[in-house]
């Protein structure tokens, strides 16, 4: 059953047909509120907020973009109106000097037998949160570039501008973290 047939059933009424958006969609979109607001509890209650929005608002989705689009721009906007600080602001701490000052040949076989993912967490969650989301969007859920404008509201050239930026800082804040001389 296409997306747009689950809607039009939860229009008429079949208000058990919403359960599947919600089983399809949760887990991006907690990422989403969690990239933004920084804080679980705050993003499982943007996603929940999002879900009665959508619900809500169903009858003005309309089926010229994917529903995941859709729903995502709610729980953006959800979570930039949640969150109190500015989005692009980077808030990072000043990270201490290891003490051990180990070998770059010893952090590379150690950055290579970590698990890939909890590395790229690792880095995604100390850069600003708009740049997170951006590679976020566009790397791990590998939406396009279009569809990543109508869930931001952000200009296409201004999406390409950011993640150009926060492929360079990911890219630097790597190298910094886990001292690494050439990557990517």
């Amino acid at each position: 059953m296409s997306e747009k047939e689950r809607v039009k059933r939860v229009l008429s009424g079949d208000t058990s047909a919403f359960a599947y958006f919600v089983d399809s969609y949760q887990d991006m979109a907690f990422t989403i509120a969690y990239r933004v607001c920084c804080n679980e509890q705050d993003a499982e209650d943007v996603v929940q907020e999002s879900y009665v929005k959508a619900y809500r608002n169903l009858h003005g989705f309309r089926a010229d973009s994917k529903f995941s689009t859709w729903f995502y721009r709610i729980v953006y906007n959800t979570a930039v109106t949640h969150s109190k600080r500015r989005l692009w602001k980077v808030d990072r701490e000043a990270e201490p000097d290891d003490a051990l000052h180990l070998a770059e040949e010893t952090l590379q076989a150690e950055i290579e037998a970590m698990d890939r993912k909890a590395v790229v967490n690792d880095i995604l969650g100390r850069m600003p949160t708009g740049e997170a989301l951006l590679l976020t969007l566009y790397y791990m859920e590998d939406h396009p570039v279009k569809e990543i404008v109508k869930i931001t509201g952000l200009s296409e050239a201004n999406v390409k501008v950011r993640l150009f930026r926060a492929r360079k800082s990911f890219k630097e804040m790597l190298q910094r973290r886990y001292r690494i001389s050439d990557i990517l």
